[in-house]
């Protein structure tokens, strides 16, 4: 028979504790992301909260979304370079830097919902796309 003074054990005071403890290590732990750079950006999008613990819950977040981010766009750069020397078996690649592409990005981030267009016009120089003639000297 089943104690009436005793609540049922279903686990949410697990849950709760486990959150109350993580809430707290946040006070101790340094994230990458600066807290006021966190709360310029939460308070531009009309948020404000004193509680240092969930600005660096935010930053923890936003961290962790940058590194999948990176890391899907790191498997995006391996594989376009991997089918490239496929296409040139010929040529040996001397250069091993994985280089990190405005179109790995973009497929990365596509994953997640963020589409990233190009701009129309995009100049290498600030003196690209200038007459040669009208070009200061």
């Amino acid at each position: 028979m089943m104690n009436q003074n005793q609540p049922p054990s279903d686990g949410r005071h697990d849950d709760d504790s486990a959150l109350a403890d993580f809430l707290a290590s946040l006070m101790d732990y340094t994230p990458t992301i600066p807290d006021e750079l966190v709360e310029h950006y939460v308070a531009k999008s009309g948020f404000q909260c004193p509680d240092v613990r969930l600005i660096r819950l935010v930053a923890v977040a936003t961290q962790k979304f940058i590194s999948e981010v990176a890391t899907d766009a790191l498997q995006q750069c391996k594989a376009r370079q991997s089918a490239a020397v496929k296409d040139k078996r010929d040529k040996q690649q001397k250069d091993k830097r994985l280089i990190l592409t405005m179109e790995d990005l973009s497929k990365a981030l596509h994953e997640y919902g963020v589409n990233v267009k190009r701009q129309e016009y995009f100049a290498d120089s600030p003196s690209a796309g200038i007459d040669p003639a009208s070009r200061e000297e």
